[in-house]
């Protein structure tokens, strides 16, 4: 059994919470002290940071970015199971929960059950 904690990542930047001051977390998402401080910043008149877009990352620097998409993808996921379950126990239905989705009732059964 590993002793070592499991790692968040900032939903906006990435960033890890080895590499953040500060991480606050929500329903499914986190977001770090820099990108809070860039809100801020948005929300007084400021413009957002410039981002040139991923396709300027070199090959390594976008291979660094799967693993904290794929923790975000994660994390969202369990939500929403945790979601559906909910719903489930309170006997709402799968055509419901399927509608909601924007799927039939049976691909929500069969992703979710």
């Amino acid at each position: 059994m590993s002793s070592r904690k499991a790692r968040f990542y900032c939903t906006f930047c990435r960033r890890d919470d080895r590499q953040v001051e500060k991480l606050i977390g929500g329903p499914g998402v986190y977001i770090c002290d820099a990108c809070v401080a860039a809100c801020n910043g948005i929300l007084e008149g400021g413009r957002p940071p410039d981002f040139a877009g991923f396709q300027t990352l070199d090959d390594d620097a976008l291979l660094a970015t799967l693993r904290p998409s794929l923790t975000v993808v994660e994390q969202v996921r369990e939500l929403l199971q945790q979601h559906v379950d909910l719903l489930r126990s309170r006997g709402v239905s799968w055509e419901r929960i399927g509608q909601a989705l924007g799927t039939s009732r049976q691909a929500a059964w069969e992703r979710f059950s």
